[in-house]
This record gives C-alpha cells, structure tokens and sequence, in this order.
C-alpha cells in the first residue's frame, strides 16, 4: 500500500499540475538553485555576472545607468562594485565631467572572469533546458521574455540579496 508521501507529484491534483503560476515558480526555484550552486563554486553571485555582462556589452558606465541595466537597487549595487573593485574586476574612477558621480569600467581581468561565469552559466542553462530541444528552448526563451515584457514594471525591484 502506498502512503501519501510516497505518491509525490502523481498525487497532487491536475490543476496544481497544470497551474503555470505554480510550474514558473517551480522552474523558476529550480534555475535559481543551478544557477546560484554554478556561481558559488567560483565565488561569485548572480549580481556579480549581471553587472560584468552590463559592462562588458554596454561598456564604462555611472553607477546609476548600471543599476538601470541590471536591476539592481542602487544602494545595493554600492556593495556589488566594492566586492568587484576589490577583486580588481572593475575600476571606479570620478567622471571627468561630474567630480560627484563615478564612472565604473570592467578591467582585463573582469573579463577573463566574466568568461569563466559565462561558461559556469551555459552548463547550468544546459542542465536546466536537458529535456527540451533547440526549437523548444528558443520558443521557450521567447514566451517568457513576452511575459516578462507584458508586465514589467518599468525599474529595479530586487536588491542584490533578492529581496
């Protein structure tokens, strides 16, 4: 005889099966544990990658646009550059035409350090994506970007601590 432990997610009812609220959040949950587990092993955050990648595809920047390019909280992304400046990943300089704002540039060795994220982040989204195929993964990749288009809501909601 089987318990109800033991049914799992056989047992649970169509309509959670079948809610896509509950199957994002479930995915969602899943990336975020690859994702998170992949970045540690190299001692790094998803805010770490976030920010070199803005850098790297958008180049030097305040700290305000890198917040707007992130979404990241500005007050948050403060701890973020330190973290990179120490590591020597980015540089902070004062703006030439603003002595108040700085200027943040990701250095050679950001970088080689966004490559290696990079290669950490293919292996996780190919674990994440294992049962779907090419044409499913980009028809996939499609709908969730409509979705998170259709109800943006326009600025930084999440600190760097995903709060």
């Amino acid at each position: 005889m089987t318990t109800e432990e033991d049914q799992g997610a056989s047992a649970l009812p169509a309509r959670l099966r079948e809610l896509p609220s509950r199957l994002l959040s479930q995915a969602s949950a899943h990336a975020a544990r690859l994702v998170t587990e992949g970045l540690s092993g190299a001692d790094a955050r998803k805010w770490h990658y976030a920010t070199l990648v803005a850098l790297d595809e958008f180049g030097p920047a305040s700290q305000a646009a890198l917040s707007g390019r992130t979404d990241i909280h500005r007050s948050d992304l403060v701890a973020v550059i330190n973290e990179l400046a120490a590591r020597e990943l980015v540089e902070r300089t004062p703006d030439p035409a603003d002595r108040r704002r700085n200027v943040i540039t990701l250095t050679t060795a950001g970088r080689r350090r966004l490559r290696k994220l990079e290669q950490l982040l293919a292996a996780a989204q190919e674990e994440l994506l294992s049962p779907l195929s090419a044409p499913e993964r980009e028809q996939l990749v499609d709908l969730l970007g409509r979705l998170v288009a259709h109800h943006a809501h326009g600025g930084p909601t999440m600190g760097a601590d995903d709060r």
